[in-house]
């Protein structure tokens, strides 16, 4: 686990990726031998900005175990304060350098994201305000679909832009940045361009 370098990480992601989406699973990294050993810490070999949507596990797409992914779980895959701390916990002090900002199929935030007015409460409204740029970006008429995509792609050039940690590592060639998009059908991850 850990240290992997970003390009041996993002391999490792979609060979577990391709396991999951044929129903070939291998990683039974669960058992009481290896939660005993990671009371001594961890080494994630990449971090996983997701939505919470209870249909998109990362540790289960991309066929991990316990402490192979630093998960970061929030509706919209948004980077606010909270999700940019903590990814800037696992880059500076846990020295995984691959980030993958991962949106997927059908999202809800997105969707509500698109209708116009209150969503329910402030603390949704504050939520969606972070899918807006995404919104506009993709225009009047634009399906949730495409705008899942530039959320995640907005999302991960966010996070250089709003973090000197995560900047300087990518300048330092030590991080890469990707988006991602999830189909809830088949569990395919298909990967972007890094930000």
């Amino acid at each position: 686990m850990g240290n992997l370098i970003w390009d041996e990480a993002l391999t490792r992601l979609k060979a577990g990726n391709d396991r999951f989406t044929k129903d070939s699973l291998e990683n039974l990294n669960y058992d009481s031998r290896l939660r005993k050993v990671l009371t001594q810490g961890q080494q994630p070999y990449a971090i996983i900005l997701s939505c919470a949507d209870s249909r998109v596990v990362p540790e289960m797409v991309f066929d991990t175990g316990l402490g192979e992914l630093f998960v970061i779980r929030v509706a919209g895959n948004i980077a606010n304060q909270s999700t940019l701390a903590s990814i800037e916990y696992a880059v500076a002090h846990l020295d995984v350098n691959l980030i993958v900002v991962m949106g997927h199929e059908s999202c809800g935030a997105v969707t509500a994201a698109l209708q116009d007015g209150d969503a329910g409460s402030n603390n949704l409204n504050h939520l969606v305000e972070y899918i807006h740029p995404a919104k506009h970006a993709c225009g009047a008429g634009a399906d949730v679909n495409t705008v899942v995509k530039k959320n995640a792609e907005l999302t991960a050039e966010a996070l250089a832009a709003n973090s000197k940690i995560i900047q300087d590592e990518i300048e330092n060639d030590e991080l890469k940045v990707f988006s991602a998009y999830y189909n809830l059908g088949s569990g395919k991850v298909d990967f972007f361009e890094e930000a």
